[in-house]
């Protein structure tokens, strides 16, 4: 597990020093949802989120409380639509992102 947290720490120091490589984490992980992992998907918003926004305040914005947040990104989490197109749609908006499908 200590490799794990590393792992987290690692991408939080970068995200906050590189907003570009916080981009790209945002764009490959819905990406990654689009083409049907959803799993890994879930994994790399929810390290996104950690490392931007928190859920604490995702929540606040969202309406959601944050332990929900948590358990829909979480392994065995199944967002509804509603909820995770609501929250792709303010992490767009934070990041100063918009994206497209095609």
């Amino acid at each position: 597990m200590a490799l794990t947290r590393s792992f987290k720490e690692l991408v939080q120091k970068r995200i906050a020093s590189d907003p570009a490589f916080g981009d790209a984490l945002l764009r490959e992980g819905i990406d990654t949802m689009l083409a049907g992992d959803i799993d890994t998907g879930k994994s790399i918003l929810r390290d996104y989120i950690k490392a931007t926004v928190g859920f604490e305040k995702l929540g606040e914005v969202t309406g959601t409380q944050p332990k929900s947040l948590i358990r829909m990104f979480g392994p065995r989490g199944n967002p509804q639509a509603r909820n995770l197109f609501g929250i792709i749609g303010y992490l767009q908006k934070q990041a100063g992102v918009e994206l497209h499908v095609k």
